[in-house]
């Protein structure tokens, strides 16, 4: 399977989690491209923030002239997603919003949100309610703003409170946690073991997801699929 992964935002630290995330769950054959947005914000937060990143993303993707069978853009704001799809029409898109909370919705059950700072809490609640989880989501767990101090070293710094705030959300009845955020790429692996419910990673959802759909594809048309998708392990 070839995705090519976009961090709609310019950190070259969070685009590396984001890509070290991705290869962590790839298959023998996959191949995995993962780009910073060519121009944008460092973090997307305001709207004039995201309206930037979308061009970012959207020049990035026009870029790659290499053969890819689905897009994944690593923000929670699914960034670019709608004009991406329309600049390469028939070819899957996934965020990691929409991929997590698809993964959340599978399991079923009430869901909880935990990320980084708390100017995001506004933004991820948002995008739960837009993809389905309003009516069963217990609440954003985030750090204070500040805390964090640089996204792409966030987890180094502060997996411990992250767990806690896990922690403290199944306590209030979520049975699946969502981390909020590009910059937690990675996390759930290193936390899991400490929260007593399901973790997910949105990089690693919006992957499987892609998988799951680039088979499918793959099945309905006939065509032979990449090595990688058509193994199981």
């Amino acid at each position: 399977m070839r995705l090519l992964i976009v961090n709609p935002n310019t950190s070259r630290g969070v685009t590396d989690r984001i890509a070290a995330a991705a290869e962590a769950v790839a298959l023998p054959g996959d191949r995995f491209t993962t780009r910073s947005a060519a121009f944008g914000p460092a973090l997307i937060v305001t709207p004039a923030e995201t309206a930037e990143a979308v061009e970012g993303v959207l020049a990035t993707v026009r870029a790659h002239d290499g053969p890819v069978d689905g897009i994944v853009l690593g923000s929670f704001g699914d960034t670019g997603a709608d004009a991406v799809r329309a600049l390469r029409p028939g070819l899957p898109v996934v965020g990691l919003a929409g991929a997590a909370f698809a993964a959340a919705r599978a399991l079923g059950g009430p869901t909880g949100i935990v990320t980084f700072g708390a100017r995001l809490a506004p933004g991820l609640r948002e995008m739960a309610e837009a993809h389905g989880l309003a009516s069963r989501l217990v609440g954003v767990a985030s750090l204070p703003d500040g805390a964090a101090g640089d996204p792409s070293t966030v987890q180094e710094r502060c997996a411990p409170d992250l767990a806690r705030l896990a922690r403290e959300m199944a306590g209030q009845g979520a049975r699946a946690i969502v981390l909020g955020g590009g910059p937690l790429a990675g996390l759930a692996r290193a936390i899991g073991p400490a929260v007593p419910v399901p973790v997910i990673d949105g990089v690693q959802a919006a992957v499987g997801l892609l998988r799951s759909a680039v088979t499918e594809r793959g099945a309905e048309t006939g065509r032979p699929l990449p090595e990688a998708a058509t193994r199981t392990g």
